[in-house]
């Protein structure tokens, strides 16, 4: 059983800065993707950035050049470097994981519990 554990969420300014972290056990050869999510009050669940095993990403256009998707295969945990935050960025963030690669929709296999992220002057 896969488990993903969320964290490094906050409250911070626009334009600040925040890197979240989702650490990974359980983890068996059959993921090969993995893919942060977000979810704001009344609204959809949206894909955000997405990793695959050889390292190839994508982003949803809404944080192209702000976010940064990464992971440390050593550490079995994936990272989300969100910079020029700002107040539409609030949402709970969760990271998700699966063998195949859904890009940003929401067919993953397996779920964190979320990270909280609020953007407010």
């Amino acid at each position: 059983e896969v488990l993903l554990v969320e964290s490094g969420g906050g409250l911070v300014q626009p334009g600040e800065s925040l890197r979240l972290s989702c650490a990974a056990s359980g983890f068996s050869l059959s993921i090969n993707v993995m893919t942060w999510f977000r979810q704001a009050p009344g609204k959809e669940r949206e894909g955000v950035a997405t990793i695959n095993s050889v390292g190839s990403r994508g982003y949803a256009d809404s944080v192209k050049g702000r976010f940064t998707i990464s992971q440390d295969k050593a550490k079995n945990t994936l990272y989300l470097q969100m910079n020029s935050l700002k107040s539409e960025d609030t949402a709970m963030y969760y990271c998700a994981a699966d063998r195949n690669w859904w890009w940003l929709s929401a067919n993953y296999a397996y779920w964190g519990q979320g990270t909280q992220v609020t953007v407010s002057s």
